[in-house]
């Protein structure tokens, strides 16, 4: 009945940098810089992934150099003395890794970045396979999408279901991805239900309502 949400496959990035448990620190800040990016996955046998190197977990390397002029050396917390001692991408990243596959919707991907509080989820195939890479930027995508495109998919999946004519009759308008929908409705009941099912299309910012119950036999 209702569209099929996107998916990460169709907002994801398909080429990725990434690199083996082997890469050295300045080979793996070389292809940061390189590829702009703040993260990498880190793959080994046929592409497997087995964590993500971050900005994060570089920085810790120049963040806990001590000032040669302050005489002492300060307390360390041992974990941020392992990533500041680290070499490779092996010893360096987070892993197991957060990864995303390929047919999740975007809603998922948001909530597993919200979790793990980071920016980009390596995207896996069925087999644990890198298959791509998204990033917030990406799924924010769909709030451009455009604003008739928005409205039809409401009046063709939602309002012609829950408000269909004669009985009722309704208006959908849609403008920077807030949803309208103004009109006569047989059930007032059922707004709720239209509220909840607008919000989950992709690219609504909002929904509002100006809906009268035209008094029919129910």
């Amino acid at each position: 009945m209702y569209g099929t949400p996107h998916i990460v496959s169709d907002v994801m990035t398909h080429t990725v940098a990434a690199v083996g448990r082997r890469a050295p620190f300045k080979e793996i800040v070389r292809l940061m810089h390189d590829w702009q990016v703040s993260a990498l996955p880190v793959i080994e046998g046929e592409g497997r992934v087995v964590g993500v190197v971050s900005e994060a977990d570089l920085l810790p390397k120049e963040a806990l150099r001590d000032d040669p002029d302050s005489g002492r050396l300060r307390p360390r917390p041992p974990a941020a003395l392992a990533k500041a001692d680290a070499l490779t991408a092996g010893d360096l990243m987070s892993s197991p890794a957060v990864t995303v596959r390929a047919n999740a919707t975007l809603a998922e991907a948001a909530h597993a970045m919200a979790r793990a509080r980071v920016k980009r989820l390596p995207v896996v195939d069925a087999t644990g396979l890198l298959a791509g890479i998204v990033s917030r930027a990406d799924l924010l995508k769909v709030f451009l999408r455009d604003d008739e495109d928005i409205a039809e998919e409401v009046r063709r999946e939602i309002a012609s279901y829950l408000f269909p004519p004669p009985s009722s009759v309704v208006h959908v308008d849609v403008h920077d991805g807030v949803v309208t929908l103004t009109g006569r409705v047989r059930d007032t009941a059922l707004v709720p239900v239209a509220a909840r099912l607008v919000r989950a299309v992709e690219g609504v910012v909002d929904v509002t309502f100006d809906l009268a119950d035209d008094g029919g036999t129910r």
